[in-house]
């Protein structure tokens, strides 16, 4: 008999809510405004999986600007106002997950009141009670690439690391994920997916990559299958 994954991990951002292309919006209008202009895009292709705060060290580095810490502030603020008329959840994830017959998680690199908040919102949060892993404030504290908030969560939830499969959206979080000697699929199904995308998160180890939630089912059984044999 074909032995099912032990957990299937998902990460939040990108993957269960579209919400990374809001915050790469607010995040270049803050940082255009700052003295540094960059479009949103290219946020999403050179940071998507970051917290907002590597983000600005590693441009303040390399472009020489300072930019304030305030404006960590200022995006949780714009953020939180415009989530309600702009924030849905990836197109089918509910369907999905109700599918999925094997037990699940969310690992992510925002904390559990956002996490929470963004869940509530789009009517997913009932699906993810108490089964929130936020990187920022479990185990070690230390976010993706670090694969230290995927193997907290394989602990937590009794299942081996080999036995896992993550679905990522972002370089750091398969990074991250194949760190922890997990599968990962990678997902290119948000609004903020670039041309590019798909490969990037095969280099970064993924072993396939889906666009669609209607896709997840058949590909973690296929993969089941191709362990087994």
């Amino acid at each position: 008999m074909k032995k099912k994954f032990d957990l299937v991990i998902f990460d939040c951002d990108g993957v269960l809510v579209d919400s990374e292309y809001l915050t790469s919006k607010i995040g270049a209008e803050l940082i255009t405004k700052a003295g540094y202009e960059i479009a949103p895009e290219m946020l999403n292709e050179n940071y998507a999986g970051y917290i907002f705060l590597d983000i600005l060290k590693d441009i303040e580095q390399k472009s020489g600007i300072p930019l304030s810490a305030n404006l960590i502030d200022q995006m949780y603020q714009q953020f939180n106002e415009r989530m309600a008329d702009e924030l849905l959840a990836i197109d089918g994830v509910r369907t999905t997950i109700e599918k999925l017959n094997r037990p699940y998680c969310v690992c992510s690199n925002s904390n559990y009141q956002s996490i929470k908040k963004m869940l509530t919102h789009v009517g997913l949060f009932d699906l993810f009670e108490g089964k929130i892993f936020s990187a920022p404030e479990v185990g070690t504290k230390k976010p993706k690439p670090a694969p230290d908030v995927y193997l907290f969560a394989a602990q937590k939830m009794h299942a081996s690391p080999e036995n896992t499969v993550v679905i990522e959206d972002s370089v750091p979080g398969v990074r991250g994920a194949s760190s922890a000697h997990m599968r990962v699929i990678g997902f290119t199904g948000g609004l903020h997916t670039y041309p590019g995308h798909a490969d990037a998160l095969t280099e970064a180890g993924a072993e396939t990559v889906i666009s669609r939630n209607s896709q997840l089912v058949a590909v973690i059984e296929a993969m089941e299958d191709w362990k087994d044999g």
